[in-house]
C-alpha cells in the first residue's frame, strides 16, 4: 500500500480527500501548514507528497525548495485554478506533476497512480531491464539512477521517465503526445506546459554533449530528440 502525505491548510477539503484516497487503497497522513508538512516529509517514509501551494508558515514552494536538496520523493502540487505561474514555478523547483484546485478526487487519484508508476513503486520487473549507455550518459534502470560521465545526476521521477523515453529513441524525434502518454501517464492537453518544463530541467541538469551540441533538441511543432549519431 502506497503511503501518501497530503499537505493542505483547508482541513475540510483535506479530510474529504484523505477519506477518498483511503478508499482508493492509499495510506494517507495529513499536514495543515508548511512547517509540519516539511518535517513529516523529511521524517516519514512516504511514497509521494500532495502539496498545496498556499499554506501558512511555509508555502508549498518553500517546502519544495527545502525538500529537494534532501529528498527526491515524488511531489504533486495543488495549484490555484488556471494558475499557470504556480504550475511553472512548481515544476521548475522539481515537482513531478501538478493539478489545479478545486480538483476532482478521481483525477487526483489517477495522477498519483501515474506518478507512482513512474517511480517504480508499482513495478515489480524493473530489475530485469537492461541498463542503457549512450556516450557519456548511463541509465541504470534497476536502481532508477542516471550517471553522467560516471557521476550521479539527481533527477525527479518524472525527469527520469522523460529521459528514459528520449534515450530509448535516441537519434529519432519523439512526439510530445508520445512523451506525455509514456512519461507523464496522460494525454497531452493544449495548454499543458509540464512536459516543456521537465525538458528544460533535464537540459539544465545534463548540460550539452562533450562536443558542444545540444543534448536534447526541440523539433518545432513535433517533439524532442536526444542527439545521437550512433557508434
Amino acid at each position: 500500500m502506497a503511503r501518501l502525505l497530503l499537505a493542505d491548510d483547508d482541513e475540510e477539503l483535506c479530510e474529504m480527500l484523505r477519506d477518498y484516497l483511503r478508499c482508493e487503497g492509499f495510506d494517507v497522513d495529513a499536514a495543515h501548514d508548511g512547517v509540519a508538512a516539511l518535517n513529516l516529509a523529511l521524517g516519514g517514509e512516504y511514497d509521494l507528497v500532495v502539496l498545496d501551494v498556499m499554506m501558512p508558515l511555509l508555502n508549498g514552494f518553500d517546502v519544495l525548495r527545502k525538500l529537494r536538496p534532501k529528498s527526491l520523493m515524488p511531489v504533486l502540487m495543488l495549484t490555484a485554478r488556471d494558475g499557470d505561474v504556480d504550475s511553472i514555478v512548481g515544476l521548475e523547483l522539481g515537482a513531478d506533476d501538478y493539478l489545479a484546485k478545486p480538483c476532482n478526487p478521481r483525477v487526483l487519484a489517477a495522477r498519483i497512480r501515474a506518478v507512482l508508476r513512474r517511480t517504480g513503486a508499482d513495478s515489480h520487473d524493473a530489475g530485469g531491464e537492461h541498463d542503457l549507455r549512450l556516450g557519456d550518459i548511463e541509465l541504470q534502470r534497476g536502481a532508477r539512477r542516471v550517471l553522467l560521465a560516471g557521476r550521479p545526476v539527481e533527477l525527479t521521477s518524472t525527469e527520469y521517465s522523460v529521459l528514459t523515453a528520449l534515450l530509448q529513441s535516441a537519434g529519432r524525434v519523439v512526439s510530445k503526445e508520445s512523451l506525455s502518454e509514456n512519461a507523464l501517464g496522460r494525454k497531452l492537453t493544449r495548454y499543458d506546459r509540464s512536459l516543456d518544463m521537465h525538458i528544460s530541467n533535464l537540459r539544465r541538469k545534463l548540460g550539452v554533449l562533450p562536443d558542444g551540441q545540444e543534448r536534447v533538441q526541440t523539433v518545432r511543432g513535433v517533439g524532442y530528440l536526444y542527439t545521437w549519431a550512433g557508434d
